[in-house]
């Protein structure tokens, strides 16, 4: 059965965010973006210690529709290096995962 994946990637602003999430769905390579904005984050760059606000998009796909995904943001992301991070779901509601795989690009996935 087809896998649900949870594929995190950070953006500089919400509307970033919302852009980038309204590629996805439109592309339907996402069955939903969800937003968390206000993330305070610290990392290294360029041999030093940066911070900087930012907003954090959880995308739910499917596994077989990963590199699509990936391809998508690091195309459209203004970030020389994004995040991108992607997680199977261990345990998912049934009704949701049938839910999510009609949503997303038909043929995509297997059953």
């Amino acid at each position: 059965m087809e896998e649900m994946l949870l594929v995190l990637t950070t953006t500089g602003s919400v509307e970033e965010a919302e852009r980038l999430a309204r590629r996805l769905l439109e592309r339907r390579l996402a069955a939903c973006c969800s937003i968390i904005p206000g993330l305070k984050s610290s990392y290294w760059w360029e041999g030093k210690i940066e911070s900087s606000e930012e907003a954090l998009l959880m995308v739910k796909t499917v596994r077989s529709l990963y590199r699509e995904v990936e391809a998508e943001i690091k195309h459209s992301h203004p970030y020389e290096v994004p995040e991108i991070a992607a997680f199977p779901a261990e345990v998912v509601l049934p009704e949701y995962l049938r839910w999510l795989k009609g949503s997303v690009k038909a043929g995509s996935h297997g059953t």
